[in-house]
């Protein structure tokens, strides 16, 4: 099949995006003649939908479906189905609707398809790759942080940016996947979709763009997506049993409880709280390493000798509490109005990956 016989379908969920809307379209219908595009709308309460209604009379290629707000992989799910059911699209294209993807990457996505991979990424993260220059700090360890524990726990090799919400799909794949039972509703469905794609043996083949930051409208990212995108990824290691990590947590929730046990203990004995607060941490850390080392990583046969294995440990431990405290520091100075637990909780987040990335690529190593 040629690359003009190809039927390409845009999926763009929208919510609030009259601002861009009507850019968005006109610049999308001037690429390519054959190209349609399919806007899920969440019930914008700001007129997105009618934007795109007015447009659609004035172009039949442009297509509307409304639906109640559920997340964006809610949306992505029923225009996903709608895209390769009744509009029969060899290939289907996500896009957001803010113009931090370039209209002029669209072409060189289905270039790709049509040389033969059957998903093809718009990628940050590869060799020319870039995100926005306007991008906060926290941001950029928010994506980065994502793609890393990602990998991690689903064991994706050869994919650098797992969370771009920028991918040209052969429809004909897309069916071996059971989109609408995919297990997120929110930013999630990026991974559990390219999850899926890769279980069912997909081409995935990366192009390197540049991410813009969005000019009109407000971001839709919640600190509910940041909690779903983090509990998925857990859930995606234990139901993979991907390497150690199932045990690796089950240790490191023994450890909190002997850390706090031997801290009320040693406090009971009168001791100064400060040195019972260091020294029931040595002793959590102590557990974590025997614990890991007879159970979780048992059947790595690591090349390193039990003391430099312990030494490693500490090192590997005492490093992951300093990023986290740092990270904790960073959020509080730039973000004095977030509550502390909120800061608190994302400093925590990145501890569990980091650690168990140490352990398993540098303590226990084979």
């Amino acid at each position: 099949m040629s690359r003009q016989d190809l039927s390409v379908c845009l999926v763009i969920p929208t919510y609030n995006e009259a601002g861009n809307i009507e850019a968005l379209l006109a610049r999308l219908t001037e690429l390519d003649q054959n190209l349609r595009i399919l806007v899920v709308d969440d019930e914008s309460p700001d007129g997105t939908a009618d934007l795109v209604r007015s447009c659609a009379r004035e172009n039949p290629r442009i297509h509307l479906s409304s639906g109640p707000k559920a997340g964006l992989g809610a949306g992505y799910k029923r225009g996903m189905l709608l895209a390769s059911g009744d509009l029969e699209a060899d290939v289907l294209i996500q896009m957001d609707a803010d113009f931090s993807h370039d209209p002029a990457d669209v072409p060189r996505l289905i270039e790709l398809i049509h040389e033969g991979a059957d998903v093809a990424i718009g990628s940050r993260h590869v060799k020319g790759g870039q995100l926005d220059e306007k991008w906060g700090l926290v941001r950029r360890l928010l994506t980065y942080g994502g793609n890393f524990l990602i990998r991690l726990t689903a064991g994706i090799q050869g994919v650098q940016d797992c969370t771009s919400g920028f991918r040209a799909i052969r429809s004909s794949m897309l069916k071996k996947v059971d989109v609408e039972n995919l297990p997120v509703d929110g930013y999630a469905f990026q991974v559990a979709l390219l999850d899926g794609l890769l279980q069912q043996g997909a081409k995935v083949v990366e192009l390197p763009i540049y991410f813009r930051d969005r000019v009109a409208g407000e971001t839709k990212l919640r600190l509910s997506d940041l909690i779903e995108f983090f509990v998925y990824a857990l859930v995606l290691g234990f139901s993979r049993g991907r390497g150690a990590l199932p045990k690796f947590l089950v240790t490191g929730g023994t450890g909190t409880v002997v850390n706090v046990l031997a801290f009320q203990g040693m406090i009971c004995l009168e001791v100064n709280k400060y040195l019972a607060s260091l020294a029931a941490l040595e002793i959590s850390i102590l557990w974590n390493f025997c614990i890991n080392d007879m159970w979780t990583f048992r059947h790595t046969q690591p090349s390193a000798g039990w003391l430099k294995r312990n030494l490693r440990f500490h090192l590997a431990s005492v490093t992951v509490v300093a990023t986290s405290f740092g990270i904790f520091v960073l959020l509080v100075h730039l973000f004095p109005q977030w509550p502390l637990w909120l800061a608190q909780l994302l400093a925590i987040l990145p501890a569990v990956p980091l650690s168990y990335y140490f352990s398993s690529r540098w303590v226990f190593r084979r």
